[in-house]
């Protein structure tokens, strides 16, 4: 006798079911961002701005000088992703590459006014986003979600090094 296929359930919608209230914390965290993500690339789409573009120029524009192994960090890339993103925003004239004064194989970058100006229109759009993120929400609770998404951030990486130097 043949099994029957079982019923499957709908696939819930954002919000609803495990992917709601009741959903795992990393899960979610994953669903915002990729929502945020996918917001962010759309506004960006016109200019010709991708989401790791709009975070280097970011990051070069609030710490001028910083090296391709900073950016890295900064913008949670690849060395490989950002050696790509930093030739093809330099090639576009939207940053400029000097090397260390001391230690030549360090490069420095720094923001063009070309690249401000680009930044900045990405800025504006991302700024109107960010609104849509917080609409409802009290300053006291944007605090309380800052202050909950650092220290998520900071106690991850706490543990992942020590697990890296070996401490348990």
């Amino acid at each position: 006798m043949r099994k029957q296929p079982s019923a499957s359930r709908p696939v819930p919608a954002a919000g609803e079911g495990m992917r709601g209230e009741k959903g795992h914390l990393p899960y979610l965290l994953a669903q915002a961002n990729g929502a945020v993500r996918l917001s962010l690339e759309r506004a960006f789409a016109d200019l010709d701005v991708t989401l790791p573009q709009f975070s280097v120029l970011t990051m070069v524009h609030a710490y001028p000088g910083v090296s391709g192994a900073e950016l890295a960090r900064l913008t949670l890339l690849t060395p490989q992703t950002i050696n790509l993103i930093v030739r093809n925003l330099e090639r576009d004239g939207l940053i400029v590459k000097t090397p260390d004064d001391v230690h030549g194989r360090i490069i420095h970058i720094e923001i063009t006014d070309k690249g401000r100006q680009l930044r900045q229109k990405c800025r504006t759009r991302a700024d109107l986003m960010e609104k849509q993120l917080v609409d409802g929400l009290s300053e006291a609770e944007q605090r309380t979600i800052r202050r909950w998404l650092v220290r998520v951030t900071q106690s991850l990486h706490e543990k992942m090094a020590d697990a890296d130097q070996g401490v348990h």
